[in-house]
């Protein structure tokens, strides 16, 4: 589903990542671990196609859909969106873009994640914790062949950070293929395979 071969990317010419392989099947999950600043976030990017590698390519079968969360979302606090809205997003297609949003998908997503009864605040409005769960609800409920996840339940409690793990482990059950950058050993044990920057 989603394969890069000898990725490297830099930074204003410093190096950040140099020759990194990875294959990720459907119905599979690989855990990205290391240390703070080693391009966790860089290869997701990468993989997700938001940066061009330096070297090496990306490759995801032809047709297939994915759906990013990435770590840094500040900006979005900027938009005057409701909890609803901002997981309705996840919905939109392209050649759907006036079609009404899967209203039972929206509401399955917010209530397995807990944040149903929040569906009027604005984003702006609630914790960290909400906040999270909503850009988790988001990138979800889209009916992704590919989710690339960068610590996805780095700001949640033990309840929350459980109900993201029995989604994730649905979606690869369902054939979904996935990557997750994260340095929750619980989360990173739920994968087939670890890759270590």
């Amino acid at each position: 589903m989603l394969m890069a071969e000898n990725l490297g990317f830099r930074y204003a010419g410093v190096p950040v990542l140099h020759g990194v392989n990875l294959r990720v099947g459907a119905a599979s999950m690989v855990a990205v671990t290391g240390a703070n600043g080693c391009g966790k976030s860089t290869l997701l990017h990468l993989l997700a196609g938001v940066e061009a590698p330096a070297s090496g390519s990306v490759r995801r079968s032809v047709g297939s859909r994915l759906a990013l969360l990435p770590q840094r979302t500040g900006d979005i606090d900027a938009l005057p969106l409701t909890v609803l809205e901002c997981v309705q997003i996840g919905r939109f297609r392209p050649r759907r873009l006036l079609r009404r949003p899967d209203r039972v998908a929206v509401t399955e997503i917010m209530e397995r994640l807990d944040i149903a009864h929040l569906a009027r605040r604005r984003l702006r409005e609630l914790s960290g914790g909400q906040r999270q769960r909503t850009l988790i609800a988001q990138a979800l409920v889209q009916d992704a062949d590919i989710y690339v996840l960068d610590e996805p339940t780095a700001a949640l409690d033990t309840d929350s950070r459980q109900r993201v793990h029995a989604l994730l482990t649905e979606r690869v059950a369902g054939g979904a293929a996935m990557v997750v950058a994260s340095h929750d050993a619980e989360e990173a044990a739920l994968a087939g395979e670890t890759l270590v920057l």
